[in-house]
């Protein structure tokens, strides 16, 4: 099940995160930026045991970034990131937020969510706030994408 992140949660989701950015397939975030932006982050749980970790991160009145999103690895193709990636969708349009993104080196699982291939310039907001402090800055291959949210209702709750 999906749910909000809540502060006991943080040592579990720096568990999870530290697994890809190890591998290099996300960016490491500390244990005190996660209890810092704890609001931000969802959580799927199975029993007593979270799986799988996503964060929608407000930058701008029309604008959020979907970030953090991993599954632990014997979980995945289950539909865990899917539904991650949907209630930071619905979490976004009931804030009133018209533009959701990512930087993803997967950009077809975003692709199957209504995402779109975009460029990065559309994001002046992420690029100067954190890309530029980033390491890989320089040699950045995330792919950005972009969902433009309406006011209709889809199937993302």
């Amino acid at each position: 099940m999906v749910r909000k992140a809540v502060v006991k949660d943080a040592n579990q989701i720096f568990s999870i995160l530290q697994i890809y950015a190890v591998e290099g397939l996300l960016l490491p975030r500390s244990l005190n930026s996660i209890y810092e932006n704890i609001r931000d982050f969802f959580v799927y749980q199975e029993g007593d045991r979270i799986v799988g970790v996503c964060s929608l991160h407000i930058f701008w009145e029309d604008l959020a970034e979907i970030k953090s999103l991993a599954v632990l690895p014997e979980y995945h193709k289950k539909g865990i990131g899917k539904k991650l990636v949907e209630r930071c969708i619905l979490d976004a349009k009931e804030l009133g937020v018209k533009r959701v993104f990512a930087l993803t080196y997967v950009p077809q699982f975003f692709g199957k969510l209504g995402f779109k291939v975009v460029d990065k310039s559309l994001f002046p907001q992420k690029v100067w706030k954190e890309c530029i402090h980033c390491v890989k800055f320089n040699e950045c291959k995330e792919i950005p994408v972009m969902l433009e949210i309406g006011d209709e209702k889809d199937n993302t709750g």
